[in-house]
């Protein structure tokens, strides 16, 4: 049974390597399209003419696998725009691919490790969601930032407008003044709107890729004031003073529910590593609980308290300003 297991994680990682060099070859076929263009007009392409076809055959052979990983990233439809949110340049199937491999790898460290052959399937799943959460860690921080930054670029936008600059041109001011990310999605909103798109539409755009409630405030107030008029720099001043007295008040929740924090920590973790020790030091007395029915039943009903526990003290930590 090691065997074969070890035997389907090896196979698992080499069609993932073999998948990531076949998108490496097919972007350097595609980026290479103009300069075999002109080495066909300088009469040069008889000499790469052989490597060229090895390409297209290596390339031609890997269609079929890069393809099957494809359909499964594209069932996933919100899976461009986590990517898209958290400024990653993976493409969906490639984050698939990804994930695979990362199950492969929890397989394969479960063989090493000597672990029992029940928590084979626990650390494929542990580790294939490890793309997941290295995303939504990366995507959240990007949003903290955003949202740290929204007050100084609404400033910004309010002094261009009282120096009689229009709402594009203050837009333009937070691109040139700001850093990353605010200055980049400010950049994607100009520049959809000197594509022909209205400001609302590139604004709601926006929001889409930042979900953030200070923004949604800010677009509102734009649609607002393009149909109803009003002073838009008073506007955005107030809507700045908010969210830094909204800061402040989070600031004091998060130093007051630290403590509740740190416990369900150290409560969600204590389990998993007294299991783990446990089985190290004396390996019959734990694989009772995979062995025996009631064993099991006691793992399944310890799996669901925790989850339920992680989401009881989350409810209780996360209060919302």
């Amino acid at each position: 049974m090691a065997i074969f297991f070890i035997s389907l994680a090896v196979f698992v990682g080499v069609v993932c390597v073999v998948v990531a060099a076949s998108y490496v070859m097919g972007d350097i076929k595609d980026g290479s399209k103009t300069e075999e263009r002109l080495r066909s007009l300088t009469g040069q392409k008889e000499n790469g003419e052989q490597a060229s076809i090895t390409k297209d055959a290596i390339n031609d052979s890997l269609t079929g696998i890069r393809g099957m990983f494809k359909k499964v990233g594209n069932r996933f439809t919100g899976l461009s725009l986590l990517l898209e949110q958290a400024d990653v340049s993976f493409r969906p199937d490639m984050f698939v691919a990804a994930s695979f491999g990362s199950a492969a790898l929890g397989v394969f460290i479960a063989i090493i490790a000597q672990a029992p052959v029940p928590l084979y399937p626990v650390a494929a799943l542990v580790m294939g969601i490890v793309p997941l959460i290295c995303l939504m860690w990366k995507r959240r921080k990007r949003f903290k930032l955003f949202a740290q930054q929204l007050p100084d670029a609404l400033e910004l936008v309010a002094r261009a407008l009282r120096s009689g600059h229009s709402l594009a041109s203050g837009l333009h001011v937070v691109i040139e003044e700001m850093p990353d990310p605010i200055s980049a999605e400010f950049s994607k909103a100009y520049e959809e709107q000197n594509l022909g798109v209205s400001m609302e539409e590139a604004l709601k755009n926006m929001l889409k890729r930042m979900p953030n409630l200070d923004l949604k405030f800010f677009v509102t107030a734009v649609a607002i004031q393009r149909t109803a008029g009003g002073d838009m720099a008073e506007i955005l001043d107030k809507i700045g003073y908010i969210i830094r007295e909204r800061f402040k008040i989070l600031g004091q929740v998060q130093a007051l529910t630290g403590e509740g924090r740190i416990s369900g920590i150290v409560l969600m973790a204590l389990p998993v590593a007294l299991f783990v020790a446990v089985y190290y030091l004396n390996p019959d007395y734990v694989m009772l609980l995979f062995t025996d029915e009631n064993g099991r039943k006691m793992i399944a009903g310890a799996a669901f308290l925790q989850v339920l526990g992680a989401v009881a003290i989350k409810k209780i930590v996360n209060i919302k300003v």
